[in-house]
């Protein structure tokens, strides 16, 4: 679903990391410019932990660009503005009815590739090249992306782990958006080269979702306070956790909900549903997706 605008941040949503230090304007290319188009894929957090999420498959995806003419580099991508526990689970906070989310993700691009956090526990190679012309036409593409794509999604929810099983919802993170721009390349003409590339998904399994509503509709004066309190204390086990006993505490709370009385409430553009959850309930996946082939006369390698 696309959105009309962003909304503003609100001051309570704080990220311990900041999103896109360094980030910078995209610049326009020189027309006869042939620039080289990386894939980029490192574990998750690697700067905090190395490779360790690496080892769950648990990874994050970029984009690399290398400008013959000018011999600089670029990297761009996608992620949280308040980091990725914020954008999955809401704060219950005091004096207000409805939980409180601070979810956002957005585009971040920036001059340098840092080859050390690529390669080392992670991937940096060469998928195709393009015109400065392309490179420019997939900027305003950017643009429009980043302005009406705004929510993070972190779970993909599908009815069995078959490969043709129904997906009631699809996740909205970093490697959707690398994906995104992969096509956006092929429609304008690049040829990728046919090497195997892999993402990582964070699945729930449900059957067939229920509609509960908006905030306003369950949540508001005429809402269903019955349905409201059971939302809020579904999530409450998810909140931050300041002792290791509060944190096994709500494990088994979670455990209980999800896994013992098959429930999940979701929140997706905006809305609530509750998800009958069935075995395998969760699974990490870390599968291929195939290079675009694009529709235009072709540019590339």
């Amino acid at each position: 679903r696309r959105f009309d605008y962003r909304p503003e941040t609100d001051p309570y949503c704080q990220a311990r990391y900041t999103f896109c230090p360094t980030g910078s304007a995209i610049p326009v290319m020189k027309e006869e410019d042939v620039i080289e188009v990386y894939r980029l894929q490192a574990p998750v957090w690697e700067f905090k932990y190395g490779d360790l999420l690496g080892h769950l498959k648990i990874m994050h995806d970029a984009v690399g660009f290398k400008s013959s003419l000018t011999g600089k580099n670029y990297t761009m991508e996608w992620y949280e503005l308040f980091q990725l526990g914020n954008c999955t689970f809401p704060h219950l906070r005091p004096g207000m009815a409805a939980p409180f989310w601070c979810n956002q993700g957005a585009a971040c691009f920036y001059e340098g590739i840092d080859d050390a956090h690529w390669k080392e526990n992670g991937t940096l190679v060469l998928v195709t090249t393009i015109s400065g012309t392309m490179f420019n036409e997939m900027a305003q593409w950017v643009k429009y992306d980043n302005e009406t794509g705004i929510y993070y999604e972190t779970w993909t929810v599908q009815g069995s782990p078959d490969k043709k099983s129904t997906v009631w919802f699809d996740s909205y993170e970093c490697s959707k958006f690398i994906l995104r721009t992969y096509q956006k390349l092929a429609d304008l003409g690049a040829v990728f080269k046919k090497i195997q590339t892999n993402y990582t998904s964070i699945i729930l399994f449900s059957g067939e979702p229920v509609y509960l509503g908006n905030e306003t509709s369950i949540f508001g004066p005429q809402g269903n306070k019955t349905l409201a309190a059971a939302i809020r204390d579904f999530y409450n086990p998810f909140k931050p956790h300041q002792s290791v006993r509060e944190f096994f505490v709500d494990l088994f709370k979670i455990i209980d909900r999800v896994i013992l009385n098959h429930q999940f409430y979701l929140f997706y553009n905006l809305e609530y549903w509750f998800l009958p959850m069935k075995s395998p309930y969760l699974k990490i996946i870390y599968e291929e997706v195939p290079l675009p082939v694009g529709s235009k006369a072709s540019f590339g390698v």
